[in-house]
This record gives structure tokens, sequence and C-alpha cells, in this order.
């Protein structure tokens, strides 16, 4: 049987998809992420989320949006049900932010982030002249552990699993399956063996998972 690990916790339906393809799913969360305190205006006019994470941090806080701008079907779909318009969705921040440059320029945006953040998106902006202010709503915490044998894959749905796994772990002949092109992109400092969903969601990696071990 193919045995893989999936560096984040998956839910049992998700879990059974793998099995009912002879695939055996180990699952550790390689990362922790905390809501932080933090100061926010209580009206903001375009707020940019890069993850569900961001979403989660400012829920309870009595904050007005009027339109958002995200990275990810997870995402876009998480801020509809609690009740937020989204203006602009793309499946990266790089493309993301391609996208504000060139059909809201002119508008000021707050982006809602944690402590480590990639630095597309905002550099981006910033080169191109657009007010942008952060707020850091969360922290991630690397979890990392020795998992002392080896897998036939790896998943990673975040650039931060990928250097929490590689701190204690090699990657070796693993085939390893990313969420995004962002998470392959620090995949790629420890391996060429990589396979990237098409689409931002846990799903998608399974499918890609399940695609390549027929």
């Amino acid at each position: 049987m193919i045995e893989i690990l999936s560096t984040k916790k998956l839910t049992n339906p998700q879990k059974e998809l793998l099995l009912k393809e002879n695939i055996n799913c180990f699952d550790e969360d390689f990362i922790k992420i905390s809501p932080i305190e933090f100061e926010s205006p209580t009206v903001i006019e375009n707020a940019i989320f890069a993850s569900k994470n961001a979403v989660k941090s400012i829920l309870d806080r009595e904050i007005t949006i009027k339109n958002c701008f995200c990275v990810g079907d997870k995402t876009e779909a998480y801020l509809k049900k609690k009740g937020f318009s989204v203006t602009e969705k793309s499946y990266q921040a790089q493309a993301l932010a391609e996208q504000i440059v060139r059909k809201h320029s002119e508008k000021e945006f707050t982006l809602f982030c944690g402590n480590i953040r990639r630095e597309e998106l905002p550099k981006l902006l910033k080169k191109n002249q657009i007010k942008l202010s952060e707020i850091e709503v969360y922290k991630t915490a690397l979890t990392s552990k020795n998992m002392i044998r080896t897998y036939d894959g790896v998943l990673f749905f975040s650039p931060s699993a990928v250097e929490s796994f590689a701190q204690r772990n090699l990657f070796e002949e693993t085939t390893v399956f990313c969420i995004g092109k962002t998470t392959e992109a620090e995949a790629r400092k420890h391996t060429n063996n990589i396979i990237t969903a098409n689409r931002s969601t846990i799903e998608n990696v399974i499918i890609q998972v399940i695609k390549h071990y027929k």
C-alpha cells in the first residue's frame, strides 16, 4: 500500500478518499496558527486576505469591510459565508496583486496577514505606488517533528509547513504535493520531485495524489 504524510490534519472524509484508492495517509500539523491582539480601523474600504486564517482572526472584531480581495477558493467561500463581499479573487498572491494593479490602482488597501507572509503582493503594490497598510492578525509557529521514516509522498499546504518539515526531515526520493505556486517555490529549495495542484484546495491536492499513484 502507498503511504503518504500530510503536514496538516485532514478530515476523515478526506482520508477516506485516499483509502479507497489504497493510499494510507498519516497526518500531523507541522505549523500552529494563533490569533493575536491587533489594532484596526473600524471601517475599511478595501481589504486583502491571502488566507482563511486571516479572515478567521478578524471575525470577532467590530470591523466593517466594504470590498474584499482574496487568494484561493476556500478563502473566497469563507468570506462569502461570513457575509463579506468579494470583489476580486485569484489563486496566487502575485496574480491578485497584478489584478489590483491593472484594475484598482487608484484605491487604498489594507492587508490582513500573519507574521510570516510572502513578499510578492506588498512588493508589487508598493512598486506601483498603490497605498497599502498591513495589519498582523495571527502568528504562525513551526511545530516540526522528526518522522524517523520516509513516505512515498508528502503533502504541503503552505510554505511555512515546508520550512517546518525541512527542519527535521529529508526529502530524498519522496514525491512532494503542493497546494499552490508559493508552496511549490519553497519546496523547490529541497527537491524538484513536485506535483502542484491546479486549484488551491485540499481536495485538489488529494486528487493529484490519487492520479499520481493510479
